[in-house]
């Protein structure tokens, strides 16, 4: 089955992009070869069992797969066979955890950071119930509390990486809802094209910045646009990547700034609604401040203004959540079918423009 387990976790020389991306694989890339074969097997394992492993950052996904190891007793891709559940009374506290990964598995995590454990590493695992606790009677924050693989989930763990494992894998999870399938409250909602009147292609360099701004066009406007047509995106590189001078004149429009520019402009005919989108990487989100020097843009424009603030993650979202502007909309790439409405009195759409009380 080696052959056949993606690689969920790459080495430094495997992800050529990596630090374009902004993506480390430090610790992993430090590990030994077969610890890092054992590290892509189980987050293979877990993935399939519906434990949520895409949307993780690499560090994300290597720290749980190794605090799972370390609840299993496993250390080798050997081992799987003898892996310890609840029913042979194995259990570890989450500072046990903790020794347990810097021992066996070369990790120098601070003894203080057990909170982490139970909160990160451990939260999607108890969630979807492999992992549960020694004893119900013990409180969910006691240091005290032991971690342990559920037995349901016992002999599909122990016969992982034997030759018949899919088709177990297939007879035992008939039936059974993962986490993967509670956590995909996606809607069933209809993209309509992006498009640019001049047919232009653009082209985004490397870096998260323009990631996000992709992200924008090709996922948020497809859901969210009405049939947007881009006026403006800008990245890095050439803030003026694409301008359509004339549409802008013919909204109304004035002419922008290049410091004030949001990151991407679009409309939508179908709603008459002007979009300003910011990106947020690493700084710009759209506060009370930032929206007073947006409005000055759209004075004279025919359209109604929706202002939005688009983040890769909810991590970075975390950050600026204290900064949002009332009235404007937040949405997540990592999360495309749901937004988040800094909202007054209307769900989603545009609110009056308080200089033209229109």
């Amino acid at each position: 089955m080696k052959n056949k387990i993606p690689k969920y976790l790459l080495t430094r020389n495997e992800a050529k992009t990596a630090k374009e991306r902004g993506i480390s694989y430090k610790t992993f890339d430090e590990k030994l070869e077969d610890t890092r074969i054992l590290i892509n097997s189980t987050l293979y394992l877990l993935d399939q069992i519906g434990i949520p492993v895409e949307d993780k950052s690499p560090r994300q996904r290597e720290r749980m797969a190794i605090v799972f190891l370390a609840i299993c007793d496993v250390k080798d891709n050997t081992e799987w066979p003898v892996a310890k559940s609840l029913d042979e009374g194995y259990g570890l506290t989450t500072r046990e955890i903790i020794a347990y990964l810097n021992s066996h598995f070369g990790e120098k995590i601070s003894p203080g950071s057990y909170d982490d454990i139970r909160r990160k590493d451990l939260l999607h695992l108890c969630l979807g119930e492999v992992v549960i606790p020694d004893s119900p009677a013990v409180a969910k924050n006691s240091p005290n509390r032991a971690w342990a693989l559920n037995p349901v989930y016992a002999d599909i763990v122990k016969s992982f990486g034997q030759e018949n494992w899919e088709e177990k894998l297939e007879t035992f999870m008939v039936g059974r809802e993962t986490l993967q399938d509670r956590l995909a409250s996606q809607r069933p909602t209809a993209k309509i094209p992006v498009y640019f009147a001049s047919g232009q292609k653009l082209g985004f360099g490397p870096g998260q910045h323009n990631q996000l701004q992709k992200a924008i066009i090709e996922e948020f406007l497809t859901r969210y646009g009405y049939g947007a047509e881009i006026i403006y995106v800008g990245d890095a590189a050439n803030r003026f990547l694409h301008y359509d001078k004339e549409k802008a004149n013919l909204l109304g429009i004035s002419e922008l700034s290049r410091s004030e520019l949001p990151d991407i402009i679009a409309y939508s005919k179908e709603k008459n609604w002007l979009y300003f989108i910011e990106a947020v990487h690493s700084s710009g989100p759209i506060t009370s401040e930032r929206k007073i020097a947006l409005t000055t843009f759209v004075e004279s424009c025919t359209a109604s203004v929706i202002y939005v603030t688009a983040f890769l993650n909810r991590e970075t979202f975390r950050k600026f959540v204290t900064n949002i502007a009332w009235e404007t909309v937040v949405w997540i790439a990592e999360d495309p079918d749901h937004l988040v409405h800094f909202d007054g009195d209307r769900f989603f759409g545009p609110y009056a423009n308080q200089l033209t009380n229109r």
